[in-house]
């Protein structure tokens, strides 16, 4: 097992369980506990996390990994919810994308349109992901509007009054979120309020909301609401998504899609 793949494994663990006893770590990752100590000792030094003796227990970051963690979890599934949205935005429509490894894909899947055959923008995307950004200004059949704001480390999203300043100016065909938890009466939810805000401008000035959300994150709830169950029009998620749940969103209205 790679020394990345380790390392998200073990902040998963340790954001499920508040704690990690290298033992029972090793025993779970199929690797030696000195391997493990020494995994836990880079990212104690990357303060992801903080170091006991004979384990580690969780520093507040761990609730909310960085994206670079992110990205490996679920990376299959992510990828086929993505394609379906995207699969969701006809020529021409300008689209708002927040930050989260789904949306970045769902950012990758939309830089693959072609160009009009008369030349010009096959679409809009705004975005407060400076990462999403970097990606698309290379395209120059996207035409990209970044938002402005404060940079978030963990998630690359722009935050703060400088993106409702530009986003209230705008009106999108769509919005497409990725969230930390969607939950049929408590709606879309994110760990962090600041993002939360920005995410909820997005969905404001939007006439059609697309949350993609892996299947773990369904029937869940997070720290902050980016929007209530309402405002969501399509939820595209992954084909275990359990059944219980997307009954509850689809009496509600909803078009649940299950890649």
């Amino acid at each position: 097992m790679a020394a990345h793949t380790r390392w998200t494994r073990l902040l998963e663990i340790l954001s499920d369980q508040g704690h990690l006893d290298v033992l029972d770590a090793a025993e779970r990752l199929g690797c030696s506990a000195a391997t493990v100590r020494r995994d836990l000792d880079e990212l104690a030094r990357q303060n992801l996390l903080t170091r006991t003796r004979g384990g580690a227990v969780v520093s507040a970051v761990a609730y909310d990994l960085p994206l670079r963690y992110k990205a490996a979890r679920r990376a299959d599934e992510k990828q086929r919810i993505a394609k379906a949205a995207a699969e969701l935005i006809p020529a021409g429509s300008t689209v708002g994308l927040n930050g989260g490894t789904t949306t970045s894909e769902v950012a990758r899947e939309l830089a693959l349109r072609p160009e009009p055959p008369g030349g010009g923008v096959a679409l809009t995307v705004v975005t407060n992901a400076i990462n999403i950004a970097n990606e698309l200004a290379v395209r120059p059949q996207v035409k990209i509007v970044v938002t402005g704001g404060v940079a978030r480390p963990n998630s690359y999203e722009l935050v703060g009054p400088l993106v409702d300043s530009v986003l209230r100016t705008l009106a999108l065909d769509y919005t497409i979120l990725g969230v930390d938890a969607v939950h049929p009466r408590f709606g879309a939810a994110t760990h962090d309020e600041s993002e939360a805000g920005a995410n909820r401008a997005l969905a404001e000035c939007a006439g059609t909301v697309v949350v993609v959300a892996d299947s773990s994150k369904l029937g869940r709830r997070a720290f902050a609401q980016v929007c209530e169950t309402g405002a969501v029009s399509v939820l595209v998620t992954g084909k275990d998504a359990p059944e219980d749940v997307v009954g509850e969103f689809t009496a509600l209205g909803i078009d649940v899609l299950r890649v």
